[in-house]
Order: C-alpha cells, then sequence, then structure tokens
C-alpha cells in the first residue's frame, strides 16, 4: 500500500528453449495505481542479458481542455526519447487487471470491457473480459476457490482463475501454455520437469500436408496454401506478391513483380517511431555507411540486407528488438535483423515496413518477421518487395506467408 493506492510488482525470469537454445530473460514491472486501482504510473524493463530496455510512463487524469494523457520514456542503447499520447479513456496494465475486476466484485454472466496499455509494444488495444462461475482450482499443493474469467485481447484468448481478492492462481493460454501461482522460493528456482520441457518454436511449427516436398524455399515460383483452424480475410492475411481467396492463400516469386501506380502512403514508413529510432545519429551514420557509394534505393536496399546479415549474430532472443538497442549489441533473431533494417533503411530516405507472419525452413512453416521496402521506380510508379537480412536473402522467397496488421506488436 502506499499513500494514495497501491504499488504492484512483478518480477520474472524467463528460461526457454528455442532452436534447441537455452534463453534467458529478466522482466520486472511495477505499476502504481490509486485507491480505485486506476494507473497513475509504471515501469518496465526486460533485459536478454545483454542491457535492458525500460520503458516508463506517467498517467494525466482528463482537465477540461483535455482528455487522459500518457507521457513515456524509453530508454535504450543508453539514450532516451520521449513522447505524449493523447488516450479517450484510463488506460489499464494487466498488472492491475485482476485487481480491477475484484475492485469491481466478480460477478458470474457480468462482462467488462477496457483498455489494455502494452508496455513491451506500447500499444493500446480492447480487452474483453467475461466473468464466468465460481469454482474450486488446484494450485500449489492445495485447492482455492476462484472465478473462471476468459480474456480476449487483439485475437488471444486465454482463461484465468482469479480470487475474491484479485489473485490470479492459474492461467491457460494458447500453444498449451499454462502459468499456475506458486511460493516465491519454488518459482524462482526455475526447476521445471524434462517431460514437460519443450522447444516453443518447435511446439508452434506447422508441418503442412503436402503431394510434393520443398527442398529450396529459393525454388519455389508460386505456392498455394489452404490454411484450416481460423477465420480468414483480406483483412488478416496481408503481404506483397500473395493473394487470398476463401481460406486459400498463392503466393508468386517477388521477383516477378512489376511497378504500378506509386503508394502515396508510402512516406509516412520514413518516419521514427519509438523502438524503430531512424533519427538516432548512430543509427543514421550506420546505415550511411552501409550505402555509401551505391546509387538507386533498389540497389541499396540489397545492401542494406547484406550488411545487417553479417552485422548480426544470429541468436534466438526474448528482447524489446529496438533499433538502437540491436545496433549496440549486435546479437538476434529475425526481430532484430528487422527493426534494425528498417530503421537504418528509413534513416537513408527508404520508405520501410514491418512484415510478420509464417516463413518455410526444415520442412514446416515458423513464426518468422522480415521487412519489406518500397522501391520508387518514377514517373509515379513505384512498388513495396519483400527482403530478409535474416535469412541473407534479395528479395526475400515465396514461402513468406505475411499476417495483416504489420509490426512487431502485432504479432
Amino acid at each position: 500500500p502506499t499513500d494514495d493506492g497501491f504499488e504492484l510488482q512483478e518480477d520474472g525470469r524467463l528460461q526457454m528453449l528455442l532452436l534447441g537454445q537455452d534463453t534467458a530473460a529478466r522482466l520486472r514491472t511495477t505499476a502504481r495505481v490509486d485507491s480505485s486501482f486506476t494507473l497513475r504510473s509504471f515501469e518496465f524493463s526486460l533485459d536478454p542479458g545483454t542491457g535492458p530496455v525500460v520503458v516508463k510512463g506517467s498517467v494525466d487524469p482528463p482537465s477540461t481542455t483535455a482528455t487522459w494523457r500518457l507521457n513515456l520514456a524509453i530508454t535504450s542503447g543508453g539514450a532516451t526519447r520521449t513522447e505524449t499520447r493523447e488516450l479517450p479513456e484510463a488506460p489499464v496494465v494487466t498488472q492491475n487487471l485482476s485487481r480491477l475486476l475484484a475492485n469491481q466484485r466478480l460477478v458470474p454472466g457480468t462482462r467488462h470491457e477496457w483498455t489494455v496499455l502494452d508496455p513491451a509494444t506500447l500499444h493500446s488495444a480492447k480487452v474483453s473480459i467475461r466473468v464466468g462461475d465460481r469454482t474450486v482450482v488446484r494450485a500449489n499443493d492445495t485447492v482455492v476457490p476462484a472465478f473462471r474469467v476468459d480474456m480476449d485481447f487483439r485475437g488471444l484468448q486465454t482463461t484465468s482463475w482469479v480470487t475474491d481478492t484479485g489473485e490470479v492462481v492459474r492461467e491457460e493460454s494458447p500453444l498449451g501454455l499454462i502459468t499456475v501461482r506458486e511460493p516465491a522460493e519454488r518459482a524462482q528456482g526455475l526447476s521445471v520437469p524434462g517431460r514437460i520441457q519443450a522447444d516453443l518454436l518447435q511446439a508452434a511449427a506447422v508441418v503442412p500436408v503436402t503431394k510434393e516436398r520443398i527442398d529450396e524455399p529459393r525454388d519455389v515460383r508460386r505456392l498455394k496454401l489452404r490454411l484450416e483452424g481460423a477465420e480468414l480475410s483480406a483483412v488478416h492475411v496481408d503481404g506483397v506478391g500473395q493473394t487470398l481467396d476463401g481460406n486459400v492463400v498463392e503466393l508468386i516469386d517477388p521477383r516477378t513483380l512489376k511497378a504500378g501506380e506509386a503508394d502515396p502512403g508510402a512516406q509516412a514508413y520514413l518516419a521514427p517511431e519509438p523502438l524503430l529510432e531512424s533519427d538516432d545519429p548512430l543509427v543514421r551514420a550506420e546505415a550511411e555507411e552501409a550505402v555509401r557509394g551505391v546509387e538507386g534505393d533498389r540497389a541499396r536496399a540489397e545492401r542494406l540486407t547484406r550488411y545487417v546479415n553479417g552485422l548480426l549474430d544470429k541468436k534466438p532472443t526474448v528482447s524489446l528488438p529496438s533499433a538502437r538497442e540491436v545496433l549496440r549489441t549486435k546479437v538476434g533473431d529475425c526481430n532484430e535483423h528487422t527493426a534494425l533494417f528498417v530503421a537504418m533503411a528509413r534513416s537513408v530516405g527508404i520508405p520501410a515496413r514491418i512484415a510478420v507472419g509464417l516463413v518455410f525452413m526444415h520442412g514446416a512453416f515458423y513464426y518468422h518477421a522480415w521487412p519489406e521496402v518500397y522501391i520508387d521506380e518514377g514517373k509515379g510508379r513505384g512498388l513495396w518487395l519483400p527482403v530478409d537480412p535474416t535469412f541473407n536473402q534479395f528479395l526475400a522467397d515465396a514461402t513468406h506467408v505475411g499476417f495483416a496488421p504489420r509490426g512487431l506488436d502485432k504479432q
């Protein structure tokens, strides 16, 4: 408790198996709320072992001339950038969500909706909550009475069991992920039985049923996929060189794409973003050095693809992919390669954006992120092209299946 409310702290250590490698990260979140559990300020940090990225935020209540205001400070790579956002309502972070529910009383059958701020991505989205029946849940070798709470956050369905006081004793998420409340000593011991250890990326792999094998993705000129198990629309499936018909996605080799009418919105992808610091002097200097002596946006985009691929050590990483931080550590997976490439491309005047989806390798489709760059061909014509600095591909092969909306925060 504090003088005017509460301080909620959450400390975590992640230890995961990714592509056969043990990957660790430390997280810390502190949220300060008033007596009604309305958010007043927060601090979030994520350290994959190379140094933390820290996000601090404070919330100003509405006045006669303004709505709710969120003041942010993001520190990465030894530098801090700030920004202010206007919000239609008070934001919620996950740390005070269950407390808010308990404060309003958990009544079976009731529904709630709040705007949740994800401090890791700095984006907000609506969360829909339905309170179910009270039941008995086994946790920590005992049984606890708790309410079932079903939550939908940006299409992600989770089920929690929450006590009258707002304690979450169990949570089940997609891919079979289960979180159970334990004593601090046991949880911090990170002793996971071998029988339930699993490689998260392998567990999420989508193995296609096909009559023909794909031995070399670079040789694929045209690919048709029937996707089942999810509702699809052109809003959800989007990528350069691909089309959707019902639940069938067709992709063509990007090397066959031709310029069309210029995209008037391309220039919006030159602006810096909180974790895509294209205006950072170090990012700009690195990009200018990479493309020195190269003429034309297509050739410069290719040079950047090769440069970023050679610059970073390939290692599965749990991080906030800040371009400035990636440039400092020079380590990462597809997220880090993509973030750094996009920031560097924007810094030298090449519109670039992040694509998120699946890619085929080693007999299955896996989560992947890659950049798309806009090439202005002149005379009112241009085109977006996918590139892949992680795989050193210019252009990216035709097994890159993009899902919309774009951006690492949407993954």
